[in-house]
């Protein structure tokens, strides 16, 4: 049987139709004998997701991006998925937007939650997320560090600015001058290291001789301290110290009055009594100087003792008056 020209036609047509439905199928991600379920997220931003966005489960593509509308009314964009059949995902699985690198564009993935066993229909809505990608993590990780970096950059320009301000004309004449000066203190300075290098030279005997007589000096102390050491320094502080004791309990009798010595320095009366006796003491030495003849009489020749007579003027008569 023999084919017409026309029926080889026709067969190349339809074969051109299915090709292109193939292909254009193919282009959009979704496969000509799969079937899909189509279901619905809505998001308050889908920037980097278009139509054909990939979504994935796990890594694995499982559907595309169908469609992408906006409400109006509420500013949110509603994404409509293809998604094939062949995988479960339950209704309370999660779609989210992430970014799987710098140059990919943005996907969608399906965070299935396995403990719940109602799958989704056509029709349903599965619950959205935004999970930040590199760039949005690497741009808020920035965004503190630019803050700074700027802040740095502009107290370093003040200080520039005031350094600038700082080093004019008389302010570097007068940097020159210090540094100058500081070059001629530092000749100075080594001149004066180069002198005592030399003085320490010169003396240097009398400095070894110096050191010597000071380790005989600590030599010498060391022994004086050995013999205090040895000399039984306790004991006699302890012997001064009864000493003392027995010196406080002298002067404690003295100043209670206890013994003669402590009457004599409390009593008022024995004070009085011993003042009084002096005095007459003293009056009668003196009477005895002036009128001899009242208590010694010597007659060589056996003369009569004469009378004592009294004087006209009595001192100890008067002292007392």
């Amino acid at each position: 049987m023999k084919l017409t020209r026309e029926i080889k036609t026709a067969i190349l047509v339809l074969t051109s139709i299915l090709l292109f439905v193939w292909g254009y199928s193919f282009l959009k991600g979704k496969e000509l004998f799969n079937d899909y379920l189509t279901v619905y997220v809505e998001y308050d931003n889908v920037e980097g997701v278009t139509k054909s966005t990939p979504v994935t489960l796990n890594g694995l593509v499982v559907g595309t991006v169908n469609n992408i509308t906006i409400n109006h009314n509420t500013g949110k964009v509603l994404v409509e998925l293809l998604l094939k059949t062949d995988f479960p995902i339950s209704k309370s699985s999660v779609a989210a937007i992430y970014e799987p690198g710098f140059i990919a564009g943005k996907q969608i993935a399906i965070y299935p939650n396995l403990s719940d066993k109602t799958l989704i229909e056509t029709g349903d809505r599965l619950p959205a997320k935004m999970v930040p990608g590199l760039t949005d993590s690497l741009q808020a990780k920035l965004a503190p560090v630019q803050q700074k970096l700027e802040k740095v950059m502009v107290s370093a320009d003040n200080l520039i600015t005031g350094f600038n301000n700082i080093l004019d004309a008389k302010g570097q004449a007068d940097l020159k001058k210090t540094l100058a000066e500081l070059s001629k203190t530092m000749e100075e300075l080594h001149k004066a290291s180069s002198s005592a290098n030399a003085i320490l030279d010169d003396n240097k005997g009398q400095i070894k001789g110096m050191v010597s007589n000071f380790n005989k000096v600590s030599s010498n102390f060391s022994k004086i301290s050995d013999s205090l050491n040895k000399a039984n320094l306790g004991q006699a502080a302890k012997n001064l110290e009864k000493t003392l004791a027995s010196v406080d309990k002298i002067m404690a009798n003295l100043q209670s009055g206890n013994g003669t010595m402590g009457k004599l320095l409390t009593d008022e009366a024995v004070y009085k009594n011993l003042e009084k006796t002096t005095k007459e003491l003293e009056l009668l030495l003196e009477d005895v100087r002036l009128n001899p003849t009242r208590y010694v009489n010597i007659s060589v020749f056996g003369k009569k003792n004469k009378p004592y007579v009294a004087p006209v003027t009595d001192s100890i008569t008067k002292a007392k008056n």
